[in-house]
């Protein structure tokens, strides 16, 4: 399993650890990645994703998954995702001429 949060695409980083002295070590840097279900309310099920803790106040803050995904590039997302983004589109192209 990718070390790659779903939604924001923030991945592992690479660097130093820099002591007092200004010895360096190389650590890897981890995003802190959650196991969470959010709902999508024009899908009206729950969705199953592997999403960064900063990346789930970002969704929380515009409103939900659904306005998260439509305002997201689909470069950042992973291929879930993106496929989560085109039912979502799909249904909101459906759902005005209804």
């Amino acid at each position: 399993m990718a070390r790659r949060c779903e939604l924001s695409g923030k991945a592992v980083l690479s660097g130093n650890l820099v002591s007092h002295s200004n010895h360096k070590t190389r650590t890897r840097f981890m995003p802190n990645l959650c196991n969470v279900t959010l709902i999508s309310d024009a899908l009206k099920r729950s969705v199953r994703l592997r999403i960064a803790a900063a990346a789930l106040r970002s969704v929380e803050h515009r409103g939900g998954l659904d306005a998260f995904l439509l305002k997201a590039s689909d470069s950042d997302l992973s291929t879930n995702a993106r496929q989560l983004k085109r039912e979502i589109q799909k249904k909101a192209l459906e759902a005005p001429a209804a």
